[in-house]
C-alpha cells in the first residue's frame, strides 16, 4: 500500500514537472516570436536580380539574432510593386526607390514607408564563352532596344519580362515598350544563364549579383558565359568597362542602379531591425565582400604595434 502511494506521488510529481516545463517552453516560444527589431517573424519580398546578396544578409542577420525568423521570397519587380500597392507586403528589397507620385499615393493613404539605401549594383551583358567578341557599345544596346537591327546583337535576352533589368534598360534607352523583334524574355535568372551557356547567337541581360554569387547548381553555366565590357559615352573616351566593383563605384561602368530596402510596417518591428543591420557596419561589409558597392563604406580599424 505504501509503495502504491509512493508511486502515485512520484507520478504526480513527474506530471506536475512536465506541465511546468511545457509551460516554460510555451512561454519561451511565445517570447521568441514577439515583434521587435531583433525578434519575431517577417516575410521579405526580394527582387530576383539581387536575391543572392539579400539571402546572405538574411542568413547572417538570423545568426546574429537567433530569435529572428526571416522568410525571403523571390519576386519580379512588377510583382513586388503590385504587392505593396495592394498593401499585401510590408518589407521589400528593390533596385529602385519610389518616385514622387508613388510616395504621394502612399502618403494619401497615411502610409509613410521607411526607405533605406543599402548599396549599388549593375546590369551585366553576357554572351557564350566561345564568342570572339568581348565588348559591346551602348549605341548597339540602345539601337536594339529601339527595334533596329544590329550586326553584333542578333537577340537581346532578359531574365523575365517583369524584371528590373527590363525597366533599367528601357530607361537607359529611353523607350517605353520593348520592340517586337530582336528582344525576348525567359522566366528566371537561372534559365537565362543556361540559355546563354548553350547558345552563341544571343546577348543576355542579368543583374551582376548572379555572376558574383552564383548558386551551386548554376556554376557550370557561369563557366560557359563571358561578361562583356561596355563603353561609357559620358566619359568621351574609347575605353570599355566591365561591371567590376571598382568600375561600379567610380561610375565608369554605364549601367548601374541603387539598391533599397522599403519598410511599410509603420512600427519598430523586424523590418526596421533587418534594414538597420544591412545598412550598418556588418551588413555593409557583407555587401563589400560580395563584389557590390556598399552605400556606406565600412570602416577599418588599424592597430599599430611598436
Amino acid at each position: 500500500m505504501k509503495k502504491n502511494i509512493f508511486r502515485l506521488g512520484l507520478l504526480f510529481g513527474i506530471s506536475l514537472l512536465a506541465i511546468q516545463m511545457g509551460c516554460k517552453k510555451s512561454e519561451a516560444a511565445t517570447e521568441e516570436f514577439d515583434e521587435t527589431p531583433v525578434s519575431g517573424k517577417a516575410t521579405v519580398l526580394v527582387e530576383e536580380t539581387i536575391f543572392p546578396i539579400i539571402d546572405d544578409e538574411a542568413i547572417l542577420f538570423q545568426n546574429e539574432y537567433d530569435r529572428a525568423k526571416l522568410t525571403l521570397e523571390q519576386k519580379t519587380e512588377t510583382e513586388i510593386l503590385q504587392s505593396i500597392y495592394q498593401q499585401k507586403s510590408q518589407i521589400v528589397v528593390l533596385p529602385r526607390t519610389l518616385d514622387s507620385l508613388e510616395l504621394k499615393n502612399f502618403r494619401s493613404k497615411q502610409i509613410i514607408p521607411r526607405i533605406t539605401e543599402i548599396g549599388t549594383d549593375a546590369v551585366a551583358f553576357i554572351v557564350n564563352a566561345k564568342q570572339a567578341d568581348s565588348t559591346i557599345t551602348t549605341e548597339e544596346i540602345v539601337s536594339v532596344m529601339l527595334g533596329k537591327k544590329s550586326t553584333k546583337i542578333k537577340n537581346l535576352v532578359f531574365d523575365n519580362a517583369n524584371s528590373s533589368t527590363v525597366r533599367t534598360l528601357k530607361e537607359f534607352a529611353g523607350v517605353k515598350e520593348l520592340p517586337a523583334n530582336g528582344v525576348f524574355s525567359l522566366k528566371s535568372n537561372g534559365e537565362l544563364l543556361n540559355y546563354i551557356a548553350d547558345h552563341s547567337d544571343a546577348v543576355g541581360v542579368i543583374g551582376v549579383n548572379w555572376l558574383l554569387q552564383t548558386p551551386r547548381e548554376l556554376q557550370n553555366a557561369v563557366l560557359n558565359v563571358k561578361v562583356l565590357g561596355v563603353n561609357n559615352n559620358k566619359l568621351k573616351n574609347n575605353k570599355f568597362f566591365k561591371p567590376t566593383q571598382n568600375n561600379i563605384a567610380t561610375g565608369e561602368y554605364p549601367v548601374t542602379r541603387k539598391l533599397y530596402m522599403l519598410n511599410f510596417q509603420g512600427t519598430t518591428g523586424l523590418g526596421m531591425g533587418f534594414a538597420s543591420f544591412v545598412a550598418g557596419q556588418k551588413g555593409q561589409r557583407i555587401m563589400l565582400k560580395s563584389g557590390l558597392v556598399p552605400a556606406i563604406m565600412p570602416t577599418r580599424e588599424i592597430q599599430v604595434r611598436n
